[in-house]
Parts: structure tokens; C-alpha cells; sequence
């Protein structure tokens, strides 16, 4: 029998509720209601994102031992499920760097395009795709080196660019992305099955859109890098403008016989989270899966609905907790301009720390935010959690929360107080998890 009372640990609380989004999109469950039935021919699988290795994993549990499968799918380093090299697999799983490209990204980027050409109508190509694959899939445009790709990715990555802009990007600048996958596929068909990462859930922004039509253009790009200062490559800034890089649009004949399915979504793993926490007696809002901008402006705008929940129980009485995701972003200062020590930390830890600034030590308010990939940017934590004494406790070690803010040292912080939460790859993707709860 399910209790009715509040949590009595609300740190552990909010960790079930993490634990749950996580769980609501594991491919071993997302995956089976939507792979198609084997074609008459071959199915070659193919994919790129940080769920990749789990996602090929449940694909070979999933069909039939006897069907003629094959195939390759690049993850990031570490990312590869427990066990997966210890047996022959008909799906290669190898491992690339994230989130900038490197040279292992860039050769499974050309063995995944030699896997899907040559095949006929009767074969069939399953892509598996969920986020980090745009710098996992390294294969550049014609005359671009992959040093072209690091570099701009790098820029890209510094300026504060929303993840469609960035994407828009990438994919012009790219051999696979922006359709450009399925088009080397055809005439097979391809079935995508999609584990999203992005605001809005667009396939054709979740990994750049591989295998999906690409609206946006060549000079769309253009006016991106020139919004944020990015300095491109000479061969880039050539294809560009001249519209060499344009990728395939809508009504492509390379689509007519390709389907998507969006198989895990953020909305999907707050609503697990917010039942988990009606289930313990707690109400649930979700304000938004779609969240962007500036992680610590959003943290303040959190932490202020907290206070008005605890202050003047508006919008929401107590007990409740309010969920939302997305995918913010932290704007680095250009080298060398920095305040201090170059910090550590991602997106998650910056909206933390900026909301526990905001709350000024509220009492009664919880909050955790993390990734759900299992990594904060690039750091070996998910995110972390903080307490109504957070900042009293900084502030008892000489540690002062605005400083490490300003540095954009999340990560220092929170590993100071020992409110890391370390989870390790998950093996899934669908972005940031934030919760707050107001007991």
C-alpha cells in the first residue's frame, strides 16, 4: 500500500523522481512497441547519440535471433551498457568523444555511411538516434577537415547558442546530417526511432536530423554565426555562402518511403516523475519539458516561483513539487576573461547554484536538477541537489556562493559540500531534469 505522507527524506525524494525520468526512458522499454517487422531483405541498423549503445542492445534483444541483421552505432566514450563487448553482437557498438568531435567520430562516421549504401528497396534501415549524435556522426562537408568541425563546434558550444541554432549549424557543415544520411540510404527505407533531447522534440533537430528532411538553409547558418560571433573556416564560409553545403528539403524523393518515431521524450519522463510523486501523496506540476535560455536567469526564475509557493501558497499550496526540462545553456566568457580560476560545471549545476543564490535559504524548499545522460557538460556527475542550509553551509567552509557563480564553477561548489549526484552514464538522453520540491 502507497503512503499518503509527504516524504520524510526529501532528498531522497527527489533522487526517486530523477530515477524515475531516467527509467521512463531506457530503451529496453521505449524501443519494442515501435520496431518494424524484419523486410524481405537485410536490416542494417545504424545510429549516433549517447543512448546509441543501450538502443542497440535492446534492438538485438528484440528481434528474432534467425533475421539477417548487421550494423554499426557510435556512442560516447563510456557510454557503451555493462557487458555489451563481452559477447559477438550483430550491432557494432564503438565509442567517439562528445561533445566535441574527434578522429574515432569521424572514421565510424564513414563506416556508418559505407553500411547503408548500396541497398535496394527490399532492405530496410533502422536508425537509432537520440542526442549527442551531432558530434558523434564526424563526417565534414566536402573540403572541410575535422579540425574545421572542432573548431567551430568548440565556438559554438562557448557562445550561448540554443541547441536548434547550434544543430543548424552542424548539419550544414556535415556529409551525414541534415537528412543527408537517408539520402545515401535510398532507395531503402528508413524507419527511425528517435529518443529526444531537444525543446519541441523536432526530429530534425535531435542529432542534427540524419536521416529526416531539413528545412532551415544554407544562409540561415550564415546569419547564426554571424548572431554569435563565430569565425568560420574559409571552406565553410565558401560553401555557405555559395549554397554548395544546402541539405535535402521536404518533399525530397530520398523520403518518401522513411518513417519516424519519437520512442522517449522529455514530456514522457517528467510525467513518470510527477505520477511517482502524486503516487507519495505530493502534487506535481510540470511547468514545461521546452525550457531554454541562460541557465542561471532560469534558475532565478525558478526560485522565485518557489518563494511565492512558500511565502503566499501562489500558484501552488505545499506539499508539491514543480518539474520542468529542457535545455539551457551556461555563456563562457571568451578565453583569458574570466573572473578567477577557469571553473567546472554544466548546465544543471548553474541553474542549481544560481537558484539556491535566489532562495537565499527559503525554508522548506528542495530542489535537484541534473541531465539525464548521466553527465552535466562534461564532468563525471549528473547534477546536484540543494537543501534549505545549502548556502549556510557554503558559507561555514569560507565558500562563497556569487564568487563560483560568477566563475561558473558549479561543479567546485557542489563538490565541496558533498551534494554531487553521481549517477554515471544512464545510457538514455532526454535532457535536462529539474525538480523542486516545497514540503
Amino acid at each position: 500500500m502507497i503512503s499518503a505522507a509527504p516524504p520524510g527524506n526529501p532528498q531522497a525524494f527527489l533522487r526517486a523522481l530523477f530515477d524515475a525520468a531516467v527509467a521512463r526512458a531506457q530503451p529496453a522499454q521505449a524501443l519494442a512497441p515501435f520496431l518494424p517487422a524484419p523486410p524481405p531483405g537485410r536490416t542494417v541498423v545504424v545510429g549516433a547519440g549517447k543512448a546509441g549503445g543501450a538502443m542497440a542492445a535492446a534492438v538485438e534483444a528484440l528481434l528474432p535471433a534467425g533475421a539477417p541483421l548487421s550494423g554499426l552505432v557510435v556512442t560516447r566514450y563510456g557510454h557503451v551498457p555493462p557487458g555489451h563487448h563481452a559477447h559477438p553482437r550483430r550491432i557494432e557498438v564503438v565509442e567517439a568523444a562528445h561533445p566535441v568531435p574527434d578522429a574515432a567520430g569521424l572514421q565510424a562516421a564513414a563506416r556508418i555511411a559505407q553500411q547503408v549504401q548500396g541497398l535496394g528497396p527490399h532492405d530496410l534501415v533502422l536508425a537509432l538516434i537520440s542526442g549527442g549524435g551531432s558530434a558523434l556522426l564526424a563526417q565534414p562537408a566536402a573540403g572541410l577537415t575535422l579540425a574545421d568541425k572542432q573548431a567551430v563546434n568548440q565556438a559554438l558550444l562557448r557562445s550561448g547558442a540554443a541547441i536548434d541554432e547550434m544543430n543548424c549549424v552542424r548539419k550544414h557543415l556535415s556529409a551525414l546530417k541534415g537528412g543527408r544520411l537517408a539520402r545515401l540510404a535510398a532507395p531503402a527505407p528508413v524507419v527511425s526511432l528517435l529518443i529526444s533531447d531537444v525543446p519541441g522534440d523536432d526530429p530534425a533537430v535531435i542529432a542534427s536530423g540524419p536521416t529526416v528532411p531539413d528545412a532551415s538553409t544554407c544562409q540561415d547558418a550564415l546569419a547564426i554565426c554571424r548572431r554569435y560571433g563565430i569565425a568560420l573556416p574559409p571552406a565553410a564560409l565558401a560553401g555557405l555562402q555559395s549554397g554548395a553545403f544546402e541539405t535535402p528539403k521536404p518533399g525530397d524523393p530520398a523520403f518518401a518511403r522513411n518513417t519516424v518515431h519519437l520512442v522517449a521524450t522529455p514530456q514522457q519522463s517528467l510525467e513518470a516523475a510527477a505520477a511517482l510523486a502524486r503516487a507519495q501523496g505530493v502534487a506535481a506540476h510540470i511547468l514545461s519539458d521546452a525550457i531554454e535560455g541562460e541557465s542561471r536567469e532560469v534558475g532565478k526564475v525558478h526560485a522565485a516561483l518557489a518563494r511565492q509557493v512558500a511565502r503566499h501558497g501562489q500558484p501552488f499550496t505545499r506539499p508539491c513539487v514543480i518539474l520542468s526540462g529542457g535545455e539551457t545553456t551556461v555563456t563562457l566568457p571568451p578565453p583569458g576573461t574570466a573572473t578567477g580560476a577557469p571553473g567546472r560545471g554544466g548546465r544543471a549545476g548553474e541553474f542549481l547554484l544560481a537558484c539556491a543564490v535566489a532562495l537565499q535559504g527559503t525554508p522548506g524548499v528542495y530542489a535537484l536538477a541534473a541531465d539525464t545522460d548521466g553527465i552535466d557538460g562534461v564532468e563525471d556527475n549528473a547534477g546536484a541537489l540543494i537543501t534549505p542550509g545549502t548556502l549556510a553551509r557554503a558559507h561555514a567552509l569560507g565558500i562563497t556562493p556569487s564568487t563560483h557563480l560568477d566563475r561558473h564553477d558549479a561543479y567546485g561548489f557542489f563538490a565541496a559540500l558533498g551534494d554531487l549526484v553521481v549517477t554515471g552514464p544512464t545510457f538514455t538522453n532526454v535532457n535536462d531534469f529539474r525538480a523542486i520540491y516545497l514540503a
